[in-house]
This record gives C-alpha cells, sequence and structure tokens, in this order.
C-alpha cells in the first residue's frame, strides 16, 4: 500500500538509504532537511524536501502534513562532542517533538529508529531487546541520550497511544557515508593504510541498506512500543581491520592494550577542544572497548523479515564509494 512518509534524518548516511528503500516500495516521501544541509546522498532520489528542523515544531507539523506514517531518523550520532547539551536538544528534545507532532497529526505509524547503544552488552552472548539499560549508566553523551530518547518513546506508547515500533540498527556501514560516522571512519582509515594499531573490541556489523529495508518494513509490521535489533554478525574489530588490510596487501595493523592509552585519549581531546575536529581516540570510545557489542537479530528476522548479508560485502561497499569519491586519496 502506497504512503506518503515523512522522514527525518533524510540526508544522513541511514536517513539516505531509508529514503532509497521507501521510495522502492513505491512511496512518497517527504523529508525534513536543515536549511543548508548538504543533499548529495539523495542525488536521483524523488522526494520533497521540507525545510526545517527538529528545534521548530511549525516546520515539523508542516512537514507531516499529509503523511500517514513517520520514521524518524534524525540523530547527532559522535563518540565526542564539545557541547553535550546541543546532543541532547537533538537526540531527545527533538524526538519528542516528532512524537508529539505525530500524534497531533494522526499519524497510523510511528518508526522510531533508535540505537543497540540503549542496551546493555553481555558479557555471555550477544545482547537482546530485554536488556534495556539505564540512561544513568549509559557511557557518554551519545548513549545517554539515545536511550533517554528511547524511554521517552516507550512512556508515550503507554500513556499517550502513540502508534510507535522501535527498531534498535546495531552497527550500519556501507555506501553513502559521507561525514562518515565513527565506524565509517574506522574503516576509511584503515583503507587509507593509517591505523596501524587497535584496541581489542567486537562489533555487530551490518549494511546499511539491510537496516533501511527493515525500518521501512515496520511501517507495517512490528510490536507496538517494543525495540527490534537490526543487526548483523558479530565481528572483533581486529578480523574487521585485518579483512582490510588484506584487501590491499598490507601487514593488518597491531592490538594495543587499553591501559597506556588514558593519558593518550585525555590529550586528544583537549586537542580536540582547540581545533573543532573530532578525535580518533576518546575516553569514552576505550570504556567502550572493555565491552563488545554483540546482539541477536531473531527478534527482528522473525517479526520483521530481516535479513543481513554477510558484514565483508558491507565493508566492500563501503570502501568502494569512499573510492569513487575520492575519499581515499
Amino acid at each position: 500500500m502506497m504512503e506518503q512518509v515523512m522522514l527525518t534524518g533524510g540526508t544522513g548516511f541511514l536517513g539516505s538509504a531509508i529514503a532509497r528503500a521507501l521510495v522502492a516500495e513505491g512511496h512518497a516521501v517527504r523529508a525534513l532537511i536543515r536549511p543548508g544541509t548538504p543533499r548529495q546522498v539523495l542525488d536521483g532520489v524523488p522526494v520533497t524536501a521540507c525545510l526545517g528542523d527538529l528545534g521548530d515544531p511549525n516546520a515539523i507539523a508542516a512537514a507531516m502534513a499529509g503523511c500517514t506514517a513517520v520514521i524518524h531518523c534524525a540523530a547527532d550520532y559522535r563518540i565526542w562532542v564539545p557541547d553535550p547539551a546541543r546532543m541532547h536538544a537533538v537526540n531527545v528534545t527533538g524526538t519528542e517533538a516528532v512524537m508529539r507532532a505525530a500524534l497531533a497529526a494522526g499519524c497510523r505509524r510511528v518508526v522510531h529508529v533508535s540505537s543497540v547503544a540503549t542496551l546493555k552488552p553481555r558479557a555471555d552472548g550477544p545482547a537482546e531487546e530485554t536488556d534495556a539499560a539505564r540512561p544513568e549508566a549509559a557511557i557518554g553523551p551519545y548513549k545517554r541520550s539515545k536511550t533517554e530518547a528511547e524511554r521517552l518513546v516507550e512512556r508515550l506508547v503507554r500513556e499517550a497511544g502513540l502508534p510507535a515500533v522501535i527498531v534498535n540498527p546495531s552497527t550500519p556501514i556501507g555506501p553513502r557515508d559521507r561525514r562518515p560516522t565513527p565506524t565509517g571512519r574506522v574503516i576509511l582509515e584503515a583503507a587509507q593504510g593509517r591505523l596501524p594499531a587497535y584496541v581489542d573490541t567486537g562489533l555487530n556489523l551490518v549494511h546499511v541498506d539491510d537496516v533501511a529495508a527493515s525500518c521501512v518494513a515496520a511501517l507495517h509490521r512490528g510490536a507496538l512500543g517494543e525495540r527490534h535489533i537490526l543487526g548483523g554478525q558479530d565481528v572483533p574489530l581486529g578480523e574487521l581491520l585485518g579483512e582490510i588490510a588484506h584487501r590491499y596487501g598490507r601487514r593488518p595493523p597491531i592490538r594495543l592494550p587499553i591501559a597506556p592509552l588514558w593519558p593518550l585519549a585525555l590529550a586528544a581531546e583537549g586537542i580536540a577542544r582547540l581545533t573543532g575536529r573530532e578525535p580518533m581516540l576518546t575516553q569514552d570510545g576505550l570504556r567502550m572497548a572493555g565491552q563488545r557489542m554483540y546482539f541477536s537479530s531473531a527478534k527482528a528476522a522473525r517479526v520483521l523479515g530481516h535479513q543481513a548479508r554477510p558484514w565483508q560485502a558491507a565493508v566492500g561497499d563501503a570502501i568502494d564509494w569512499f573510492g569513487a569519491q575520492g575519499m581515499l586519496a
């Protein structure tokens, strides 16, 4: 059934993939886009651009006019930020504004694109949807704000009848990662041969287009107010970097212990505050490295029909796109 769907975050990495998936399914897309935001990742995708941002309730309402469904994908996704309050304004306050606008507009379905950042990793295996984290226990402003936003959505489902399904992507990788995302930056620097060492950890890698397909599936499937993990395969970081090194015929990077890196992370953050450039090494990143971010997508496979191609294909698509953009030079 064709619908008019309002999409936030459409010029972002995952959002642009969702826009493509929506169009491929025959939906009309109205994308809330901040004035001045580059739109190259939407080139050739027939979407209606509605100018505004998450801090403007009138712009959100105007973008939602005539829409029967909403996919809220916009988020500030960075491991380190100089001002956590600005991230909170986007990830929490902005989410509330979108959800309340959807209630006012009478939308039949809202898909809230959350994150596995809202879950507690397990030491004995992959985490599941029931492993909910508390905001105050989350590592760093990104995880904390995404957890707060998810709890807000859950509360509105219970108390206001918000028809929202929650999806939790793990670590999407692939084409059109223009910023790039923190994991995309690791892949890019490894492909450039600029990552000689790493701290051992583990990630759940999934192709961004597979996540997007399941976000669109959630418009018609999925349990209201419940989480659905959209992941791929659990991969040790050393294996990921080894795959990239093999692709270029290089020796894989060496593994470093965490303890000696704390002073370097502190210094890197200090430099970042002076330069405004995001540091490659952060204290929160080291704290996260102590946890293996492994997740099960069994529920999403059963309920949404979620499928994930091999992670190596996602890495290859990411590197090929970086190369086509001239970013590997």
